[in-house]
């Protein structure tokens, strides 16, 4: 059985979907279940979610995770062993991760990112920044070009974690096209709705070749 770590940052809403579809639903497979949350903020939601759940957590500072020159603080490694993970799914973590940790799980890492990379991707695009970049592109398009309609998108990319932030293979993308009046709310609603219909099923199917 694949033992899961789902390392979070914020109130956890794709956390619960996981740990929901793994330890829960009636269509996983049972080769895999979540038995850990990582989390980096001691007041983050997702840690009561986890609690309502069932699935301990473990609450770390940036300074427990990460050595200097990124290398893996004993913390997170002791863990991790002690709870027998062997796969890793971040969800909303906002925490780069070290490149030994990459080194100690290649290709069993994965991350969800709420635009379509390699655009909007990198350091300090996360959450609210990305969906704000894509609709100031679209917003500035428009102002520059009246008349010429274009169809704009945004979507979520669930790939691979590597050295490099956002950079990693592409396991999945989902993607629609943007209203002229898109809001930040009705494009973070979007997202959301792709989000949770997507990455459970998406981290089980590439979990089922490895």
């Amino acid at each position: 059985m694949y033992r899961i770590a789902v390392f979070a940052s914020g109130s956890g809403t794709n956390a619960e979907n996981l740990i929901r579809h793994f330890n829960h639903g009636q269509k996983t497979s049972p080769e895999a279940r979540v038995v850990l949350v990582v989390c980096n903020k001691e007041n983050a939601g997702v840690l009561k979610r986890a609690e309502n759940l069932n699935v301990p957590y473990s609450v770390l500072k940036k300074s427990q995770l990460t050595l200097k020159d990124n290398d893996i603080h004993p913390d997170i490694t002791e863990i991790l062993e002690e709870h027998r993970i062997d796969f890793i799914i971040l969800a909303g973590y906002l925490l780069q991760i070290p490149a030994e940790l990459i080194e100690s799980y290649p290709g069993r890492i994965i991350n969800i990112h709420p635009a379509l990379l390699p655009a909007y991707g990198g350091k300090g695009m996360y959450g609210e920044r990305v969906h704000k970049a894509v609709l100031e592109d679209m917003r500035k398009y428009i102002a520059e070009n009246p008349g010429r309609p274009k169809d704009f998108y945004s979507g979520i990319t669930i790939h691979l974690v590597d050295e490099e932030m956002d950079h990693g293979k592409i396991l999945f993308q989902a993607k629609f096209i943007l209203s002229p009046d898109e809001t930040l709310e009705s494009l973070e609603e979007k997202i959301h709705i792709q989000e949770q219909a997507n990455y459970p099923r998406v981290a089980e199917a590439y979990l089922k070749t490895l």
